[in-house]
């Protein structure tokens, strides 16, 4: 599987580099700046990019730039991004293409060796990995967005961390039928068709409250 990196801390894009090909990757590019990384990316097409958001010259949002503008140019090309702190804007602006493929973790989770590169694979498949903290700091916003209750709140917020209906029963002490209503709820509230199959309507429920909860942070 291909893999090109772009991160400026020397260190750190070397080690990924060295523990990506130990798990069977090929790293086939390693940036340390954000110029003309969009036409790399463009060119290059790997099976999935690591990318910083912040990244030479102005370090403000380079890496996200990049991304969004080659995901433009080849829909679905897969990219997950990494960053210091939890960054709201980044976090919506990345989940507002519903093509998949695409990951936000913070750098902090590149030492979980393994399960940081369970996620670079599962971009790579076109899955959606959100980091559990990006997660948790969105939905502290409890405005009763859509109308959910604090319970709906609860469900969603485990379906974003990926739980199964039993794992959200029993981790709000209730029963799945209720997990199974609750869940009903949350996509006819998200105005989600019931036509759609029920994982994708999973994932549309969770992207759908993340976009626009993040677009409306506790405070601003």
């Amino acid at each position: 599987m291909r893999v090109l990196i772009a991160e400026d801390q020397a260190l750190l894009r070397d080690g990924m580099s060295r523990m990506l090909a130990a798990f069977g990757f090929e790293v086939v590019e390693s940036l340390a700046s954000g110029e003309g990384l969009a036409k790399k990316l463009v060119a290059v097409r790997p099976d999935v990019s690591v990318i910083d958001v912040r990244l030479p010259p102005t370090f403000t949002h380079e890496g996200l730039r990049a991304a969004v503008a080659a995901r433009q140019v080849v829909p679905g090309l897969p990219v997950l991004v990494l960053s210091q702190y939890v960054e709201r804007l980044y976090a919506r602006e990345l989940l507002s293409d519903r093509a998949g493929g695409v990951g936000y973790l913070l750098k902090d989770r590149v030492g979980e060796v393994q399960q940081f590169a369970d996620a670079v694979r599962q971009v790579a498949g076109g899955g959606t990995v959100i980091d559990p903290n990006v997660v948790g700091q969105l939905f502290e916003v409890r405005d009763e967005l859509g109308g959910l209750t604090p319970r709906e709140h609860d469900v969603l917020r485990l379906m974003a961390l990926g739980r199964s209906n039993s794992a959200i029963a029993g981790e709000l002490n209730i029963t799945e039928k209720s997990v199974s209503n609750s869940i009903n709820t949350v996509f006819a509230k998200l105005g989600l068709p019931a036509g759609s199959h029920q994982q994708d309507r999973r994932v549309a429920a969770v992207l759908t409250y993340l976009d626009r909860t993040s677009a409306n942070p506790a405070g601003e």
